[in-house]
């Protein structure tokens, strides 16, 4: 049951150094037709499909929220290679799906055998465009445009605004999620073959669409059917949890038409903080602002 495609990547001489490049498999670059710095790509998630029947779900040696803890094992051995991978004693789970009252269910096994169901919410943990860099740009740690964001809600029906930096956007995608809870403290979620389909909108410069009163963005910002989503993302995770609530202040004030001091006592009576994950170097925590809390947001000042 494994793809061809994923055997062909596997056994192509495609240079690659998973140090230097990050672990990722990633589709694209695509241009977008006349997107240019300033404007704002709105890319719609409008369906995913699962390709193949399971997943995996694996802790690496010096990874992880406990690096130094798991895996519970000797570690990599000497003679650890791509051609002899078992040496890196690194753990992976296999973890199938199935599906039960006609929703996906992953399995997972107690030492008994006896199952755990979880109901499981496809997403694609890397979506990004190219930041105006000549340098290679590695594939773990998100950035203001955007990549390896890891957040869970984002989800069919979601959509993620991305400041577009370099002509044509250069929009790309990778890392499919069947499921994944915040943190992802393993490393890896359940990581699966998915089949997405796209719909990317360009938004010139000065579009009332952009969730920014500038006109333009500075950072990925996303919405789902029930949330307007802040994203805050920093190396230090207290440093990131101020630059997701700065965001949300920002939203708030400039397209909910709240003070600013109103907007910080809303957030902290009501609106959840989650972390999206804590191992991709650039952590990342967003805000959650209910929709449902603001009836009157459509005559909201734009």
């Amino acid at each position: 049951m494994i793809l061809e495609d994923a055997i062909a990547i596997a056994g192509s001489d495609r240079e690659h150094d998973f140090v230097k490049d990050g672990p990722h498999i990633v589709t694209g670059p695509v241009a977008i037709e006349g997107a240019e710095p300033g404007d704002v790509l709105k890319v719609e998630t409008l369906n995913i499909v699962p390709r193949v029947p399971y997943g995996v779900i694996s802790n690496r040696h010096g990874k992880g929220a406990l690096p130094k803890e798991f895996p519970e094992n000797a570690g990599p051995q000497p003679n650890a290679s791509a051609q002899n991978p078992k040496a890196y004693a690194n753990v992976s789970i296999f973890a199938p799906i199935k599906r039960i009252k006609g929703h996906w269910h992953g399995i997972l096994k107690n030492k008994a055998g006896a199952e755990i169901r979880y109901p499981t919410a496809p997403f694609m943990g890397i979506m990004g465009v190219a930041p105006d860099s000549t340098e290679k740009i590695h594939s773990v740690p998100p950035s203001v445009y955007g990549g390896n964001l890891d957040i869970n809600d984002l989800t069919a029906a979601s959509t993620i605004y991305l400041p577009v930096f370099v002509p044509g956007g250069m929009f790309y995608t990778g890392d499919p999620h069947m499921v994944q809870g915040d943190g992802e403290v393993a490393l890896t979620a359940q990581e699966q073959s998915l089949r997405v389909t796209f719909r990317i909108t360009l938004l010139k410069k000065g579009d009332p669409q952009i969730p920014d009163a500038s006109g333009s963005l500075r950072k990925p910002f996303a919405q789902t059917d029930k949330y307007w989503i802040a994203i805050g993302l920093n190396e230090d995770l207290d440093e990131a949890m101020k630059d997701a609530v700065r965001e949300a202040i920002r939203f708030l004030s400039e397209r909910l038409d709240m003070d600013r001091a109103t907007a910080l006592a809303y957030m902290s009576a009501v609106t959840d903080y989650e972390v999206s994950q804590v191992v991709d170097k650039t952590k990342g925590i967003h805000a959650m602002i209910d929709k449902s809390h603001f009836p009157q947001a459509k005559t909201a000042k734009r």
